[in-house]
Order: C-alpha cells, then sequence, then structure tokens
C-alpha cells in the first residue's frame, strides 16, 4: 500500500508534459522579427558591465589578456547558447528553460528550473535599476541619495539598503507598463537604446585603436617603475605581474575567464519568444548566435581598446572608460560614455523584465502557479497580471533591500537553467521517433516513452513485442540498430544522469582539493582520474547510441560532447559561489517547494490530463479500422 503511494507521487514529480507541436495558435502577437529578437539579446547580455567589467579584470586578473578571457568566456557562453538554440527550433512555446525541462526530465526539475529563473529575473530587475538610479545620481551630484539618507534612514545590514530607493521604484513601474502595453512597443524602445549603446560603444572602439600604443601590450618591470608611484617588490607583484601580454600567467586568465562568463548572460531571454516570433525556429536560433556573436566582438573590442590606451596597471577599475579617455586628454568623450552607460543598463533592465512574466505565465498556465497569473490581455496580447505582479516584487526588492548578498543567487538560476538545457539537449537527441503519423511524430519525440505511443498508436504493441531488447554489454556499446529505440532512449537517460552526478562530484573534489592536485598529491589525482575515467565510459556508451534523425532548423554539434563540456563549465562555476549564497538559494528552494507541494503538484494540467487519459483508458471505445489483435488489445 506504501510502496503504490510512493510509486504514484514519484510518478507526478516526473510526468513530462505533452506538446502540441501541429499548431502555431497562441495567446500572444506574434509579432517579432528576427532583428527584434537580435536586438533584445544584444541589449540585455551587453549590459553596464562592458563599461566596469573589462577595467576591474585586466586591472587585477589578466592585463591585456583579457581579450583572451572574453574569448574563453564567449567560448563556453555559446555552448549553452547552441543548447538553447536547438529547443527554440524544437520547441517554439513560452516558458525557455522551464517547459524545455518539463517535456524532457519532468515537473519537479521544469519547477525547480522555472522557480530559480523567476528568482534570477526579479533579483536581476531590482539591482539593475538600483545600478541605473546609482549612475544617474552620480551625474548629477549624488542629491538624490544624501537627500533620502538623511529623511529616511533604515540600514539593516545584509537585509535593508541604506536608504529606500524610489527612483529605482519609479523606473521599474514604468518600464512594467510599457512591457504591458505590447510586446512590439517594448521591441521598439529596446532597439533605440541598444543602437546608441552600440553607437557609444563603437566611438569608443575606434578611439582606442586611434590613441592607443601596442607598447602597453609589452609592458616591463621598468616601465612599471617608472609610470607607477610605487616602486615597492609587494606592490609590484600584485599590481603588475610580470608584465607583458600575460601578466598574471595563464591562472590569471582563467580567473578573468569565469568572471567574464558572467558578462554574457542575458541572451536566454529569446528563448521565452517562442510564441511572439513571427517564425520561431528559425529566429531563435539565429538571435540566439548572433547576439553572442556581436557581444563577444564588443566585449573584446573594448577591452583591447581599453588596455591599448592605458597600462593596464593604472586603470581604474570603478570608472575605466571616463579616467581612460581623462589620460589620453578626450575628456569630453566621458559625457558620451555617460549617455552609453545609462542606454546599457536601461536594455538589460528591460531585458530582465522581459522574460520574467512570461515564464511566471508558462507555470500558471500549466497549474505550477497560481492560474490568475496566466491571464492575457485580450486586446493587448501581453500577460497582464504576471507583468504588474512580477514588476511588483521586482519594485519592492529595489524600494528596500539591500541586493549586494541576493545578486550571486542569478548566477546559481542562470548556470542551472543552463545546465538542465544542456543535458535535455543531450538527452531528447536519442530518443526514438513516432512511426506513424506525421503530425505528431515531433510532439511525440519531444516525450519518447512508450506508453505515450502505444496510447497514440495501438498497433504498435505489437511490433515491438515482436522486437523485444534486453539490456546487455553489447547493446551497450554496439547497439544493433541505427535508430533510437525505447531501451537506447532508456540507456542515454541514465547515463545523463550519472554523468550529472559525476560531473558535480568532479567540480567538487577539484574546487576543495586544489591545493593538494598542484603538488600533485596521489590520492587526490587518483580519486580524480578515476572519476574521469568513469565519466569518459558513460559518454562513450551515449556517443554509441543510435540519433534521431528528426529534422530541425538547428541542431547541436559535436553530440554528445558539447552538451556535457556545457554542465561542466556551468557546474564548476556553481561550485565556485560562497556558501553563504547556497543557503540563500536553499531558502529560497523552500519557499518554492511549499508553493509546488501545496499548490502546483495537485493543479497541475498535466496530473489532470493524465487521470482523464486513464479514466478513458477504463472505458475503451471501438473505432473502426483499430487493430483488436490480443496484443493491440492488451493496451
Amino acid at each position: 500500500m506504501l510502496g503504490g503511494k510512493m510509486t504514484s507521487f514519484g510518478k507526478k514529480l516526473v510526468r513530462r508534459r505533452m506538446v502540441d507541436l501541429s499548431s502555431e495558435d497562441t495567446h500572444f502577437a506574434r509579432c517579432l522579427s528576427t532583428l527584434d529578437l537580435v536586438f533584445l539579446g544584444v541589449g540585455s547580455t551587453l549590459g553596464a558591465g562592458v563599461y566596469v567589467l573589462a577595467g576591474e579584470v585586466a586591472k587585477e586578473m589578466a592585463g591585456p589578456s583579457i581579450i583572451v578571457c572574453f574569448l574563453l568566456a564567449a567560448f563556453s557562453s555559446v555552448l549553452a547558447g547552441l543548447c538553447y538554440a536547438e529547443f527554440g527550433a524544437r520547441v517554439p512555446k513560452a516558458g525557455s528553460a522551464y517547459l524545455y525541462s518539463y517535456v524532457t526530465v519532468g515537473e519537479i526539475w521544469a519547477f525547480i528550473a522555472g522557480w530559480n529563473l523567476i528568482l534570477s529575473y526579479v533579483i536581476g530587475t531590482a539591482s539593475v535599476a538600483r545600478a541605473w538610479s546609482a549612475a544617474f545620481d552620480s551625474i548629477i551630484g549624488n542629491h538624490i541619495s544624501t537627500f533620502f539618507a538623511s529623511k529616511i534612514p533604515m540600514h539593516l545590514p545584509g537585509v535593508l539598503a541604506e536608504h529606500p530607493d524610489f527612483f529605482a521604484l519609479i523606473l521599474i513601474l514604468l518600464l512594467t507598463v510599457l512591457l504591458a502595453f505590447g510586446v512590439s512597443e517594448s521591441a521598439l524602445v529596446n532597439k533605440i537604446f541598444t543602437a546608441v549603446n552600440l553607437l557609444v560603444l563603437g566611438f569608443v572602439i575606434i578611439a582606442g585603436f586611434i590613441k592607443g600604443d601596442i607598447k602597453n601590450w609589452q609592458l616591463s618591470e621598468k616601465d612599471y617603475v617608472n609610470l607607477s608611484q610605487s616602486a615597492s617588490p609587494d606592490d609590484m607583484k600584485k599590481a603588475f605581474g610580470s608584465g607583458g601580454f600575460l601578466p598574471f600567467g595563464p591562472e590569471g586568465t582563467l580567473t578573468g575567464a569565469a568572471t567574464c562568463f558572467y558578462a554574457f548572460v542575458g541572451f536566454d531571454c529569446i528563448a521565452t519568444t517562442g510564441e511572439e516570433a513571427k517564425n520561431p525556429q528559425r529566429s531563435i536560433p539565429i538571435g540566439i548566435i548572433v547576439s553572442l556573436l556581436i557581444c563577444f566582438v564588443v566585449y573584446c573590442g573594448v577591452s583591447a581598446s581599453l588596455t591599448l590606451m592605458v597600462p593596464y596597471f593604472l586603470l581604474n577599475k570603478n570608472s575605466p572608460l571616463p579616467e581612460a579617455f581623462k589620460a589620453i586628454d578626450w575628456e569630453p568623450a566621458r559625457y558620451a560614455v555617460a549617455v552609453g552607460s545609462l542606454c546599457a543598463l536601461s536594455t538589460s533592465l528591460l531585458g530582465s523584465m522581459f522574460p520574467m512574466p512570461r515564464v511566471i505565465y508558462a507555470m500558471a498556465e500549466d497549474g505550477l502557479l497560481f492560474k490568475f497569473l496566466s491571464q492575457i490581455h485580450h486586446s493587448r496580447k501581453t500577460p497582464l497580471t504576471a507583468t504588474f505582479v512580477s514588476g511588483f516584487f521586482a519594485g519592492v526588492f529595489a524600494l528596500l533591500l539591500d541586493l549586494k548578498d541576493l545578486v550571486d543567487l542569478m548566477s546559481i538560476g542562470t548556470l542551472l537553467a543552463y545546465s538542465l538545457v544542456a543535458l535535455c539537449v543531450l538527452i531528447l537527441r536519442y530518443q526514438p521517433r513516432q512511426p506513424n503519423s506525421p503530425r505528431t511524430m515531433e510532439m511525440l519525440e519531444l516525450n519518447g516513452n512508450e506508453e505515450d505511443r502505444v496510447i497514440m498508436d495501438p498497433t504498435i504493441i505489437a511490433a515491438s513485442a515482436q522486437h523485444k531488447e534486453t539490456l546487455s554489454l553489447a547493446m551497450l556499446f554496439n547497439p544493433p540498430g541505427d535508430t533510437p529505440t525505447v531501451l537506447s532512449g532508456r540507456i542515454v537517460y541514465a547515463c545523463v544522469a550519472v554523468i550529472a552526478a559525476l560531473i558535480t562530484v568532479i567540480c567538487v573534489v577539484v574546487t576543495l582539493n586544489m591545493a593538494a592536485l598542484k603538488e600533485a598529491s596521489v590520492g587526490s589525482v587518483v580519486a580524480v582520474v578515476l572519476l574521469l575515467v568513469a565519466l569518459l565510459i558513460l559518454t562513450v556508451i551515449i556517443w554509441r547510441q543510435p540519433q534521431s534523425n528528426a529534422r530541425l532548423n538547428f541542431k547541436v554539434p559535436f553530440l554528445p560532447l558539447l552538451p556535457i563540456f556545457s554542465t561542466f563549465v556551468n557546474i564548476l562555476l556553481m561550485v565556485q559561489l560562497s556558501v553563504g549564497t547556497w543557503a540563500r538559494f536553499a531558502v529560497c528552494m523552500v519557499v518554492g517547494f511549499i508553493i509546488y507541494f501545496t499548490y502546483g503538484i495537485r493543479n497541475s494540467v498535466e496530473g489532470k490530463n493524465a487521470e482523464k487519459a486513464c479514466a478513458t483508458v477504463e472505458k475503451p471505445l471501438y473505432h473502426p479500422g483499430q487493430d483488436l489483435s490480443p496484443g493491440a488489445a492488451a493496451v
């Protein structure tokens, strides 16, 4: 009795959503072009970080090799972007990583992904709004912050900010109204601000190459002594390193690459436009790849011009570009930089707010969040309730909370979503196809379990009975056919689950035992080698299984290596986060699980559909032409 209840409960947690791809009907307005998606991705990704991050990484971590940092970070981000691009071509629906997880690995993982995305977007929106407010306040002489700090002080370290930020609240409310008004209007505003930002950054790049000096990439200790106020050995080692293009060595470049990775976060907002793009199967993959390419070129150009204009150890990490122009006697250019940074913050804010209500809508539509959040305005075609509710919470966060300790939670949510999408691509590519019914073929490929296919076509049971597969060592490394089967799909599913666990263990072991590994400690080295060998064996098993040959507008190349490597990079970055961040993550997940287990699991639309399907199977109906042989009747 108890075992049966536990089994039923477990099935509820891993039930997968059936997606009807035979119809393009949607409650949203299909009005976004490929260009709109490219600008949305660039605006969201190319935020204010380009005006600050390049100086910080170049000064403290990488020097002129910051270009290599951005190259490595872009490569890692493109891996995640390719996985999103395939899913955008495969499942052109609103929901991003939430939906992709739901159709592949089940409801509980989908809820975890969706809940974390919502938290990331809320915190990101609030933090960017505060940054916009602070940047504007700095331009006008800090009058706003001084006034509120003296009139309404409320500082509670780690919880409340030093003073309420009403300017950030008003900014969020204005953008909330814009997003509720219509997606095409929001896209137009985003394109204007993004174009201004790109023009300013283009000016920075050109100015840097005109006024720059290649000698700043070939600095020696003598140059440091001549240019720096301090000549002590300790200061030289810390600020200058060893000079040249790689002043802090390969380790500094890799550390800088890990920091620069977060500069490419934001492109995933494109994946939430599946029901608003005119041609999502084509536009979403192109939008993701092109926006990442543009951001990579701009980041590399800005960092190169910055380190050419000013020696890396003299950079001001808080405002590198204005100080760099001051150093080359182009001080009026700092006003162009100020305008560009405000435009970048505006597009970044819009990029955080745009996907937030769409993920909430998708979860509410599926019954995992409260149903009233899935309301669509009949004339504006926007998720009105979800937009205002999410904007309200983001506004309250920006108004009252000290967000410094919460910003790292964004990293967990984003990296977790990246990892789930990569693993889902790996699983789906090796699942069996539906041999009949062309209109439902793609749907059943997404949900390739035997029971679903049998319900759709009872004659399959006879064919599968004749070709009963059994698990064996030969089946793992030398499967008999060149098309996926139920067994080969399950083998891949199990291998991917073990690979995810192995990668997590490897990342934890490497992070905690880095000193021992550097000293070539036998125990640590042997443990890592054994884990890597196990990972390699599982990768080979997946590689040997037959892939689906379903035709898509875009497919991730180099399976299974690319998704596995992407997952490794994402989990390694997650492991680097502090214990305090993980504790706050656990608290947020407890709140999420309370919502899911008290409301979502009982109101899940997929669960209700499954109950209806069971009731229908219990009362079989005769259909003309249906195979009523004993094998088919067993269904």
